[in-house]
């Protein structure tokens, strides 16, 4: 979907603001569409009113926009309905919240209530996300709220308890118990921080997880799983990581299929014990079991140990009430690690922190953060197949300072795990979004260029192979690896597989010991800004030839022929003067004599932007050039004109927008990957290409802008401080 920079640049600085601020933490969640749930629930018990939610309202909107759309007849009987209008006793959580209160509905969102499943395993871990001080008895103002971690801040979401039903009956999530509603309330809180109920249909049980605890994942393909697979598993759980697995379908239209076994195809399960039991009278004295949870509530694994299958003989009561095992149909149940590694293909585990579950001690991690995107035509540049844009991407310069603590280990090396999540595609599936394709390179810096913050350039890339890289490149929300690299320095670059893809994406990179991660930003400087213009000595040759040029577009001194009033000139002309239309005639006249650069000539925009930039460097005001200004800007374009042959090569009249970025740099001006992403956005077009008339703009705008800043930057410092008045005039004129 397409980027303005009022968008996503304003609320990037609103959200660097708020984490200054400590906003973001678990202790001090963002308020998710505004909304403050202590404000707004002591509103409605004020005014003795129900909370109805305006930003996810009880209507079809809410519910999706196709298949639970306005044309579908799907939701033409679904009524919403509090749920004391749904029985006589609602109640929050009935007994302690547990697996056994999340039965999946109409809705595939099994992914969703195997997290939820895995999520009730630990409850330190639930009531973070599910606040407990909230019901159905005293304080009721028909609002409730829940947090999620969401792309590296923790968000508080504010809903209203009108959930969707059809003859009284809960359409979506329910519980066993039929007066308990933390499980639908908590999935109609996850459908609002996605769009719509709709949004959830389809996924992967690792974006659930993360979004419950802010972890990070790590997949295991069961065909290509270390040995000490049961071993990660049963650390995994002691450490309150949380487990999904499934059962990949070769044809998609075979999904959620039922085999024979009694498991199902394409279908989320939960992970939720592992244990080892003591067998009595059997040739193998010991029996490793893993317990899965199917979310629909029912339809359970039929093979041995299964709820009534013959190898529970083998087990004393001691054992069995270890394993608390009962016969029901309730959609959990029990197998042996041997069947489990047979009938699943994958597992999926989130880790609290990457604390390595390969071995038995535990690590303090450091984590950072880093925001990114794609910008079409800019830093949208594909992958490594792609050599002509692929160092246009966004790039990260990781420094590993440390090595590991490990007496056992003589290799010196380094500890990290990088996690690449692409923001917002699940919300804006209604617009056509999809998954993209995504993966990452890791390259060695050579030590002359350590410390050197510039953007790594193509021939570097053309030259040095990746020192590590993601396995695959793969259109999942987040592709995470583990590696293991000397100390040093090196260069991160996150991209989707196809180049020209828009999007966001955020990059952590977790690590053992002492090292850092941080986007290579250039300081932003320009080399030569425009000299403010000076008054002139003797006329030269050339002084003459352009006075005479002058002379001949703003009319002869002495007749006055431009129709305006004119007043004594100086030798420099400096009381006569050009407006923008005069200033465009005489620049295409030139320029048209100039066909490599195929080009129709400048605007009068672009001739209005050019007096503006003289103004801001004479602050004068007046709108118009005097000869003197006019040279200085022409000198000025004769260089930009040379800079924009010398990157259109076959002489089209354009140059790559890709390639912006080095022509702006050879014009003196250093600036970041925000403000290339800017540029691309305001000048290239469709095709991806800046013509002549454009890249003059942009540099006229950069030296406008550079020269209105070292004016109102007297003591040097970097910084400014403007009026509103200020600011709009500077805005205005640049």
């Amino acid at each position: 979907m397409p980027y303005t920079p009022s968008g996503f640049f304003c609320d990037r600085l609103i959200r660097e603001r708020e984490r200054r601020d400590g906003e973001g933490s678990l202790s001090k969640p963002l308020r998710f569409s505004g909304q403050d749930f202590a404000a707004l629930k002591q509103e409605c018990l004020t005014k003795k009113c129900l909370f109805e939610d305006d930003t996810f309202p009880a209507s079809v909107e809410s519910l999706g926009y196709k298949e639970l759309g306005h044309k579908s007849n799907k939701v033409k009987n679904i009524v919403w309905k509090r749920p004391k209008e749904i029985c006589e006793n609602p109640q929050f959580i009935v007994g302690g919240a547990s697996r056994t209160d999340i039965c999946q509905g109409d809705l595939g969102d099994c992914w969703l209530l195997a997290a939820i499943a895995c999520l009730t395993l630990n409850e330190k871990l639930l009531y973070r996300v599910v606040p407990q001080e909230q019901g159905f008895s005293e304080g009721y103002g028909g609002i409730f709220h829940f947090q999620f971690w969401r792309y590296g801040d923790w968000v508080d979401v504010v809903i209203d308890d009108r959930i969707p039903t059809f003859n009284s009956q809960l359409v979506f999530t329910k519980s066993a118990e039929r007066n308990e509603f933390w499980s639908a309330l908590l999935e109609k809180a996850y459908a609002k921080l996605h769009g719509s109920y709709e949004a959830l249909k389809g996924g992967n049980t690792t974006e659930a997880m993360e979004d419950f605890t802010g972890g990070v994942t790590e997949f295991y393909e069961m065909k290509e799983a270390p040995k000490e697979l049961y071993k990660i598993m049963k650390k995994a759980l002691e450490r309150g990581s949380m487990m999904g697995c499934s059962i990949d379908s070769l044809v998609p239209a075979r999904f959620e299929t039922r085999t024979v076994t009694g498991l199902v195809k394409g279908h989320a399960y939960s992970v939720t014990a592992v244990e080892e039991c003591k067998q009595s009278q059997h040739k193998e004295p010991k029996v490793r079991l893993v317990r899965l949870r199917n979310p629909w509530g029912q339809v359970e694994w039929n093979g041995p140990w299964s709820d009534n299958s013959k190898e529970w003989v083998s087990l004393s009561k001691g054992e069995k009430d270890k394993l608390h095992h009962q016969s029901a149909e309730d959609g959990e149940f029990w197998m042996s690690f041997e069947d489990f590694k047979k009938n699943y293909t994958k597992i999926e585990i989130c880790n609290l922190t990457p604390d390595a579950l390969e071995d038995d001690k535990i690590h303090k991690w450091t984590v950072s953060v880093n925001e990114g995107r794609w910008v079409r035509g800019c830093s949208a540049g594909g992958c490594r197949n792609y050599p002509d844009t692929f160092w246009t991407n966004p790039q990260y310069r990781l420094r590993l300072l440390e090595e590991d603590d490990d007496p056992e280990d003589n290799e010196v090396a380094c500890s990290f795990v990088i996690a690449l999540m692409q923001k917002n595609r699940r919300k804006e599936r209604k617009m056509g979004a999809n998954l993209f394709t995504i993966g990452f390179a890791i390259y060695e810096v050579p030590k002359e260029m350590h410390g050197n913050k510039q953007h790594m350039q193509k021939d570097f890339f053309l030259f040095n192979s990746s020192k590590a890289r993601c396995k695959s490149y793969i259109n999942l929300r987040e592709v995470t690896q583990r590696f293991r690299l000397s100390p040093g320095e090196y260069v991160i670059i996150p991209s989707t597989y196809e180049p020209h893809q828009e999007g966001e994406f955020i990059l952590r990179v977790f690590s053992e010991k002492r090292n850092t991660s941080e986007e290579i930003e250039n300081r932003i400087e320009a080399d030569h800004p425009v000299p403010a213009p000076a008054n002139a000595g003797e006329e030269s040759e050339e002084d003459q030839q352009f006075r005479s040029i002058f002379q001949q577009i703003a009319g002869d001194v002495s007749t006055g022929s431009t129709g305006r009033p004119v007043r004594p000139v100086s030798a420099w002309g400096s009381e006569m003067e050009i407006t923008a239309n005069e200033l465009k005639n005489v620049l295409n006249s030139i320029v048209s004599k100039h066909k490599d650069l195929n080009t129709e000539g400048f605007s009068l925009e672009s001739c209005r932007s050019m007096i503006s930039l003289m103004d801001v460097s004479s602050m004068d005001g007046t709108g118009r050039l005097n000869l003197q200004e006019f040279r200085h800007l022409w000198n000025k374009i004769k260089q930009w004109q040379g800079i924009f042959q010398q990157y259109n090569s076959d002489q089209a009249g354009s140059i790559n927008s890709y390639e912006m970025r080095n022509a702006v740099n050879d014009a003196g001006f250093r600036l970041n990957n925000q403000l290339y992403d800017i540029i691309t956005m305001r000048y290239a077009n469709e095709g991806m290409n800046i013509d002549f008339d454009s890249f003059i703009s942009c540099l006229v705008r950069l030296e406008a802008m550079f020269r209105a800043f070292q004016a109102f930057d007297q003591d040097g410092d970097g910084t400014i401080r403007l009026s509103v008045l200020e600011w709009l005039q500077l805005t205005m004129y640049a």
